[in-house]
């Protein structure tokens, strides 16, 4: 389920085209999906009635163009589709994924086959290496890992059978901020398709495909829900790989149901005002953190010293609110003493809601091509939409339970 960039042409306003705070508000709110309200209804739906079968035979022709099937989706998930592709400068098309995950893997299939190779960032999503694994391998394609801040070193791991590049910025976990675009030309030069989770920044604060990307992939369970209350994906594509990408999430059966669609699309209006209030509030309680004698580091690509944060000053409109900071020696016993007693933060994955949280992180056994060292156990954060100065309160106790126990 998706649509193409041009599906949606006809009913945008011509002239100077919008900024990114404007699309956010009018983004897919074509009159057709409307009915002249303000937001898209929720069009549930398996079957579609025709009136002759001469019209279902017209529907046929053109499945993505109108309502043909419940699976190919409705005007909800149109218009969601059309407003993330609206919000990435070069992107033809938007298909929808029902977790991130499955996106990270429509993505990858749709550009992969048996006897290819695939480069993929050390520094991923654990849940994206481990796709690699189970799924990729079986099916012969070979995966090599990467370091993170390699940049335009990447073509001399290029091979004769490497089909594509895939990229995270910032790192998961360990947030390292990648060359984009040194990896992006140098792929390009070698006839490779790139890969980008942008989960951590969005198109709002990095514009991937402009940056050179081919696909641009999103776990909108983030911050483009911002709720945490609905699972969803997302990968918008460059005209170049939108066919093969819709081909393959519809071959697949992909659909998210129109009911997480709305809830996507009530939380993007939202977005921008949130991601900026995410950012100070992380940037308050990162500077705090790394004041602070229990703190080794803090892993904030906003700040100096965290590996890349030259480029995320090049590259990036901003942050969000996620980074984490390892703590000047200690046990795991002690870091749990932190994370237990904190009152605001919760304790469970997943990020971009409006609610804090805090989770133990260990990098380094899904470590392979870099070595993950540190001076202590690591805490990652997502800083919500609370007031930081209770947040910093909250810390400092942690920190002091974590100074007995140490």
């Amino acid at each position: 389920m998706g649509r193409g960039r041009d599906d949606a042409e006809g009913d945008r306003m011509s002239g100077q085209e919008e900024r990114p705070a404007t699309r956010l508000v009018t983004a897919g709110r074509r009159k057709a999906w409307t009915q002249g309200i303000v937001n898209p209804p929720v069009w549930r739906a398996s079957t579609v009635l025709f009136d002759s079968v001469a019209d279902l035979r017209a529907a046929s022709a053109a499945p993505d163009d109108n309502l043909y099937y419940g699976r190919r989706g409705t005007p909800t998930q149109w218009a969601l589709a059309d407003a993330l592709t609206t919000l990435e400068p070069g992107g033809a098309g938007t298909m929808l994924y029902p977790s991130g995950v499955a996106a990270v893997a429509g993505a990858m299939l749709s550009v992969l086959s048996p006897g290819d190779e695939l480069l993929m960032v050390d520094s991923a999503y654990e849940p994206t290496r481990a796709f690699c694994r189970t799924v990729l391998k079986p099916m012969g394609i070979t995966t090599r890992f990467y370091d993170p801040l390699i940049g335009a070193g990447i073509a001399e791991l290029i091979g004769p059978n490497t089909r594509a590049l895939f990229l995270e910025s910032p790192g998961s976990l360990t947030f390292e901020v990648q060359d984009v675009p040194a990896l992006c030309a140098a792929a390009k030069a070698r006839g490779l398709v790139t890969l980008l989770d942008n989960t951590w920044a969005t198109p709002l604060l990095f514009p991937a495909i402009a940056h050179g990307v081919d696909l641009s992939i999103l776990a909108c369970t983030k911050y483009v829900v911002g709720h945490s209350d609905t699972m969803l994906g997302s990968v918008t594509a460059n005209a170049a790989c939108f066919p093969r990408l819709r081909q393959v999430a519809q071959s697949l059966g992909q659909y998210v149901s129109p009911d997480d669609a709305f809830l996507a699309l009530r939380g993007l209006r939202t977005m921008g005002v949130r991601l900026r209030q995410h950012e100070a509030g992380g940037l308050a309680v990162a500077s705090w953190l790394a004041e602070q004698p229990e703190v080794a580091a803090v892993l904030h690509p906003a700040l100096p010293g965290c590996p890349g944060h030259d480029l995320w000053r090049r590259d990036f409109a901003g942050a969000s609110g996620l980074f984490a900071f390892v703590l000047d020696g200690g046990s795991d016993a002690a870091r749990t003493a932190l994370i237990d007693g904190l009152r605001h933060f919760g304790i469970g994955f997943s990020w971009g809601g409006y609610e804090s949280l805090a989770l133990p992180i260990d990098p380094t056994p899904i470590r392979s091509a870099t070595r993950w060292t540190a001076a202590g156990p690591a805490v990652r954060l997502h800083i919500g939409l609370e007031d930081p100065a209770d947040l910093i309160d909250d810390l400092a106790e942690g920190l002091a339970r974590f100074r007995k126990a140490r």
